[in-house]
């Protein structure tokens, strides 16, 4: 995997890359030029744009973010372009003020392993990423369906590309026959850019106050979070793809997706 390769270099955003050139458990690899993965697209630039859509030939953008985050920063330049299909499909699972930056309370419904007065960071995060999956099964399989589209590139995005956009990179890859350590070690890779991450964000009143209650080191994603989370579907779904089947993926998606996503 050449992580040189697969970031997309932009004005107006930071934690933009390729999902091509992953391996896969059959020792082929992703495609690039399918499907990027990125943080908030608000900042945009014309140039980004053209290149974007002119030259990347980008079709789709799937925003996962809030609803409150779309009313508060506006949906985007994007959506101005003709070429491109803008779909909002929320995980609203958002528990500070505007955002879920930083969720400020655990409860039982958002760790499904029971509450518990003392919870470490790993169980916390990984409670956050099941409770996509639980309270919005409809907006996580939609997005993935938008994703599958073949009239051009497609990117994921939510504010920081690291926790909502993780989750949907995580199971289109799994759908795609990547290998665990992959996923695991693509979700990882935005530590890279977490510093420039949090700056952009904390530009914006919309951000700022969630992200300022936790450290720095609070938001770096580590690989145990998203082995932790891969594992919890092992052991309730017999893995990612038994999540999708009990939640109304079909054959045809998962064959519309593994060819995007595939040589």
């Amino acid at each position: 995997m050449n992580e040189h390769e697969r970031w997309i270099v932009l004005e107006g955003a930071v934690n933009v890359r390729d999902l091509g050139g992953l391996p896969t458990t059959d020792g082929g690899t992703t495609r690039f030029g399918r499907i990027l993965r990125s943080d908030n697209l608000q900042g945009l630039t014309p140039a980004d744009i053209e290149f974007l859509v002119g030259t990347l030939k980008l079709r789709h953008v799937v925003d996962l973010r809030s609803n409150n985050e779309v009313r508060l920063e506006g949906p985007g330049p994007l959506t101005e372009m003709p070429e491109v299909g803008f779909h909002h499909h929320t995980l609203f699972a958002e528990g500070g003020r505007f955002t879920d930056a930083a969720a400020d309370t655990i409860d039982d419904r958002a760790l499904p392993w029971g509450n518990s007065p003392k919870v470490d960071e790993e169980l916390q995060v990984t409670g956050y990423y099941y409770g996509y999956l639980r309270d919005r099964p409809d907006s996580v399989v939609a997005a993935l369906r938008a994703l599958a589209h073949d009239d051009g590139l497609a990117v994921v995005h939510c504010a920081a590309g690291k926790d909502r956009t993780g989750v949907v990179s995580a199971l289109a890859l799994a759908v795609g026959g990547v290998t665990r350590e992959a996923i695991v070690a693509d979700y990882a890779v935005t530590g890279e850019r977490i510093g420039a991450i949090l700056a952009r964000l904390r530009a914006s009143d919309t951000y700022r106050e969630d992200l300022d209650s936790k450290s720095d080191d609070h938001h770096v994603p580590r690989a145990e979070y998203m082995e932790r989370f891969l594992t919890t579907l092992e052991d309730r779904f017999d893995g990612p793809l038994g999540w999708l089947d009990r939640n109304g993926w079909t054959a045809a998606d998962a064959s519309a997706l593994r060819a995007r996503l595939r040589d």
